[in-house]
């Protein structure tokens, strides 16, 4: 009897692979996120291995020190007469500073032979430098230092026992890029500016036919003589998997961020597939019901049903691994159109094999409690409707106190949560507040929706006819909608979560880097700085010039030191933003001072307090504002001018913004406008855009992983909808044949789709909100809450369009089908 039951279920859904592939779509999408994931993995290692490595692939061998002194120019020139060694050349870094007429940057200088198999660069323009104090620039360092060809600069090493090199800029190159401004010369011309004739690293090129182990073995035998050396030499083929694989690793922590991301989205998955089982059991009450009559057991339906399920897991899981694998191997010639580069991630045999397995586990972990619960069914019920059950109203007894227990749980912890003090601990109680949340939200669903759906529902009443149905439609399924609308909550919880503390964080970031940067550009100087000012504020390339002044101070007892500046607070916008947590910031005057955070708590001071600060002089002011986080340029105090003029030990600068021109122009002209010699000049918009592009990139990658949560909700949303029309086709037909027309079915199934999103949406903020005041403020980031309210109506607006959209396809069929056949449906 088993073996016929069994055979029955599968060969129902074996002949209809349309409604297996509608039943199992969230497991199929989900599937195809995860074996997408890995293959994305999968192709950033390996474009990361084939294409980054600072050794040239023409490399043979390679002999670099480990420690202590570099390679001396006798163990180089024994390299060099080693037979086979075709040529060599040594590499090294360093650094310098750019000196007047070009000051206050830094230049990075490496040793490259400029040609050949050995070298990492490509010409641009000019010539590679040959002689002594000869350099070539990249593209970067070219725009901000506005040199060319034929430019020169003066680098010092900010020793002051050696004095300051003139030299000339001979071509402009592409090379390995970085952060840093940076430049190249030949490895005999580098060791010349530096005055150190060895290299930590020399790169080898062997002659074609020689043996490259007994080489290194040779090599081994002319350098380790010494048992002081400390060289090691390896091949080139070593040298750069090595290279790739640190330039791999930090990809490891971005990936194991996307791993959890994608357990959240396959929760989602296992959610929507018990959610669509439990309807599709409930439209089979009849065929259940007379399998129970003529003798199937109970425990021989669940099996029979928990078997359907994993093969619906495992033929969904295959078409999404399927679909998953073509477009990654689609990625390569795709980013080739684009200019980019990527590897293959060929075939991913046992990755695949794992997905599908686990999509079949899935499956059938998710469809246990829908085949319990049909096959429970009496015999007695096959008279009754298959809908009836569907439409059975509240929650039972039990499942009400489970869900306020829940409740209880979850507040609990979030109390013991944010009276913590560990973070380790808070992390803990934090996993415990949202797991026992959602839980509560899962058994509490059916009773929440209600007061929701009554809102939500008030203005789509006034759509007519059809927006009544679809409110009614929902409110006739408690159960159901609950089932589909906490899918969605649990993507909508996450992102608006993860919305309010970036947005949180962002605000942090935006009030520091006024402080911190508080202008595009700056110039700092020993003395006084002329008539800069106002050159600078006859250009038109720059406006809010602003001078300011800058001394240390400590307090009396010592201990610490802080730097205060003498600046106007209105003269600038990112000034202006300063805020202050306690005081005003207006009554800034002579005698009285206004200190950062940090510089207020070493004091022990607070606004009224006075204070005396020490350096080669003292002043005692008065506190009249505390800011919330530094002062302007990292200061933890501003003063007065007279006040910081008594304090001595004073340098001066000037703040400017570009108000035209690109930043690398506006930056050779800001170095060009006459500032004293040894100024330093620093360009703080660029480390004021690295913070705003950190915490954009961080938003942006959140939204779009916590995106695929949605997305399977958004399925889930689709099939319940396409699953209930052609469980209320009857229903369609009797509205169509009262009147109802295709347009107004057609908006009122989409109606339907789109509260399930609303009010996923809606308890999704519910609960996103409070869990982003609860991660703050037991995390102790002491970031300010902020409630981004644009970005969380945007995410509840979207949120119902995709589920309208969602429920599009099943509306357009519940439309097409005729009334005389819909009401002669059973």
């Amino acid at each position: 009897m088993s073996a016929s039951v069994l055979r029955t279920q599968l060969g129902g859904v074996l002949r209809r692979p349309g409604r297996l592939l509608m039943t199992g779509l969230s497991v199929l999408v989900a599937a195809f996120v995860v074996f997408g994931a890995v293959l994305a993995y999968v192709i950033v290692t390996r474009t990361t291995l084939d294409t980054f490595s600072q050794t040239p692939e023409a490399v043979d061998v390679v002999a670099y020190t480990t420690g202590g002194d570099p390679l001396s120019p006798g163990q180089v020139a024994a390299i060099r007469d080693t037979p086979g060694v075709a040529g060599l050349t040594g590499r090294v870094t360093a650094s310098f500073t750019v000196g007047s007429p070009s000051s206050g940057s830094d230049l990075d200088l490496l040793a490259d032979p400029g040609a050949g198999p050995l070298s990492r660069l490509t010409l641009v323009s000019g010539a590679y430098p040959r002689a002594a104090r000869e350099i070539a620039v990249d593209r970067r360092a070219a725009g901000r230092l506005g040199v060319t060809a034929g430019s020169t600069l003066r680098l010092g090493t900010g020793d002051r026992a050696r004095r300051p090199a003139t030299v000339t800029v001979t071509g402009v190159v592409d090379g390995p890029q970085d952060a840093t401004e940076r430049a190249w010369a030949p490895d005999r011309v580098v060791a010349g500016l530096t005055g150190e004739p060895g290299f930590p690293r020399v790169d080898v090129l062997v002659q074609p036919g020689t043996d490259v182990p007994a080489l290194i073995n040779g090599l081994s035998e002319r350098l380790l003589r010494d048992p002081a050396a400390y060289v090691s030499i390896t091949t080139g083929e070593t040298m750069r998997v090595r290279e790739a694989r640190d330039a791999v690793r930090p990809y490891d922590q971005l990936f194991a961020l996307v791993a959890m991301f994608v357990a959240i989205a396959v929760v989602a998955a296992a959610l929507v597939a018990t959610s669509t089982f439990r309807i599709v059991f409930a439209q089979r009450l009849r065929q259940l019901a007379l399998l129970r009559a003529i003798g199937a057991q109970r425990s021989q339906l669940v099996i029979a049903l928990s078997v359907e399920g994993a093969v619906t897991g495992l033929v969904t899981g295959t078409v999404g691994v399927v679909l998953a694998q073509a477009a990654g191997s689609a990625a390569p010639a795709l980013a080739a159109m684009s200019g980019h580069t990527l590897s293959g991630p060929g075939p991913q045999v046992g990755a695949a094999i794992a997905v599908v397995i686990g999509a079949g586990s899935l499956t059938a972990g998710a469809v246990l409690a829908p085949a319990v619960s049909a096959a429970g069914v009496s015999p007695l019920q096959a008279l009754r409707s298959a809908s009836s059950l569907a439409g059975e109203r509240g929650i039972s007894g039990p499942r009400l106190a489970g869900g306020l227990l829940l409740a209880a749980v979850s507040a609990g912890l979030a109390w013991l949560t944010v009276r913590g003090t560990g973070s380790s601990e808070a992390l803990l109680h934090l996993v415990g507040v949202g797991a026992f949340g959602f839980g509560a939200l899962i058994a509490l669903g059916p009773v929440l929706i209600r007061p929701i759906l009554a809102v939500a529902g008030w203005p789509l009443r006034r759509f007519g006819p059809a927006g009544r149905l679809a409110v009614s439609g929902i409110g006739g399924t408690p159960r159901r909608a609950a089932a589909v609308s906490v899918v969605v909550a649990l993507g909508v919880t996450m992102l608006a979560g993860t919305v309010v503390g970036i947005s949180s964080l962002q605000l942090w970031t935006d009030r520091t880097m006024a402080a911190r940067t508080p202008a595009d550009l700056a110039l700092f100087a020993d003395g006084e700085v002329g008539d800069v000012v106002t050159r600078l504020r006859a250009d038109a390339r720059f406006r809010d010039v602003t001078p300011f002044r800058m001394a240390d101070f400590s307090a009396p007892g010592g201990g610490f030191s802080h730097g205060a500046i003498a600046v106007d607070l209105t003269a600038m916008p990112e000034l202006r933003t300063l805020e202050a947590s306690a005081g005003r910031l207006e009554a800034l005057g002579p005698g009285a001072v206004v200190l950062s955070s940090t510089a207020a708590g070493d004091l022990d001071a607070r606004v009224g307090d006075v204070v005396t600060l020490r350096s080669a002089g003292e002043v005692r002011a008065a506190v009249v504002a505390v800011l919330t986080g530094d002062g302007p340029l990292r200061t933890g105090a501003v003063l007065a001018p007279a006040d910081l003029d008594r304090l001595g030990g004073v340098s001066a600068g000037v703040l400017a913004d570009i108000a035209a021109g690109s930043r690398d122009e506006a930056l050779a002209a800001f170095r060009s406008a006459g500032g004293p010699s040894g100024a330093d000049v620093a360009v703080l918009a660029d480390e004021r855009d690295k913070a705003d592009g950190e915490v954009s990139s961080l938003f942006a990658a959140a939204v779009g992983l916590l995106g695929l949560t949605v997305l399977i909700a958004a399925v889930g949303v689709g099939t319940t909808t396409g699953l209930s029309a052609l469980e209320r086709t009857r229903e369609f037909g009797l509205a169509r044949a009262l009147g109802l027309t295709r347009a107004r079915l057609r908006l009122m199934v989409g109606l339907e789709a789109g509260l399930y999103g609303l009010i996923g949406a809606v308890l999704g903020i519910g609960l996103g909100v409070p869990m982003a005041w609860l991660a703050l403020e037991s995390l102790r980031l002491d970031l300010p809450l902020t409630l981004p309210a644009g970005r969380l109506a945007a995410i509840v607006l979207l949120t119902a369009a995709i589920t309208v959209a969602s429920g599009l396809l099943p509306a357009r069929r519940a439309a097409r089908v005729s009334p005389v056949a819909a009401l002669a449906t059973d």
